[in-house]
């Protein structure tokens, strides 16, 4: 990658994505024993917020780098990106209540616990969220920038989630198998009218609000706002 742009944005990408997975397995259990719990949450959102950072402000300076792959602006790809971005919002939201895979869950409550909402769409929706954030980004501009940037966050939350699986799978044995057994990490698409229409409705409002700030806070509308 000749860009130097590019290649800064590449590297901090690469430190947030293998920050995440190496602080979060095979440097967790050590790290907590040094640092305590508090400390290594310390260490974690320090060294997240760092690359995150970078990984931004690396984004901002690759503008301009190269042409897009196809026209991104077109109403088609416009359109599916748009709908794309308000599934991902209603999985994210939808994520926030009632996940039993959160961390320190007690393995009886995982084994209890009975698919509802978003959870009978995958049992990774808020991955899912950002994942499918990923690819509608990518579809409505197809630059280098987008393809280093969202992929990125499309390897971290899909290969995240299956990360997760495995670990909750050594950790919590038969109770987490009852509950994989109720859902997918593949989504349901065909589910998506599980989530609820309150919370379709609450997603499409902020949806809407999120779309219109794109513009003052990006320079460019998107959703509806593109047309409008």
């Amino acid at each position: 990658m000749k860009d130097p742009a590019l290649t800064s944005l590449l590297a901090a990408c690469i430190s947030f994505v293998g920050s995440h997975f190496v602080l979060s397995h095979p440097l967790r259990a050590p790290l907590i024993g040094k640092l305590g719990e508090k400390g290594f949450l310390g260490l974690y959102s320090l060294v997240s917020l760092a690359t995150f950072a970078w990984m931004v402000l690396a984004f901002r300076a690759a503008w301009g780098t190269g042409a897009p792959l196809w026209n991104g602006m077109a109403d088609l790809p416009w359109a599916i990106a748009s709908a794309i971005t308000l599934v991902a919002l209603v999985l994210f939201i939808g994520s926030l209540r009632g996940n039993p895979a959160l961390p320190d869950t007690p393995a009886a409550t995982v084994s209890a616990a009975k698919v509802h909402g978003v959870f009978a769409i995958t049992r990774h929706p808020m991955m899912w969220g950002f994942a499918l954030w990923g690819f509608a980004h990518i579809l409505v501009m197809p630059t280098a920038r987008s393809f280093v940037l969202a992929g990125a966050i499309i390897v971290l939350a899909l290969l995240g989630a299956h990360l997760q699986d495995r670990k909750k799978a050594a950790a919590l044995g038969t109770a987490w198998n009852n509950w994989t057994a109720q859902t997918s990490y593949w989504p349901r698409w065909s589910r998506l009218p599980a989530a609820g229409i309150g919370l379709w409705l609450v997603a499409l409002i902020l949806w809407l609000g999120i779309t219109w700030l794109h513009k003052p806070a990006n320079g460019f509308a998107a959703g509806i706002w593109h047309w409008l």
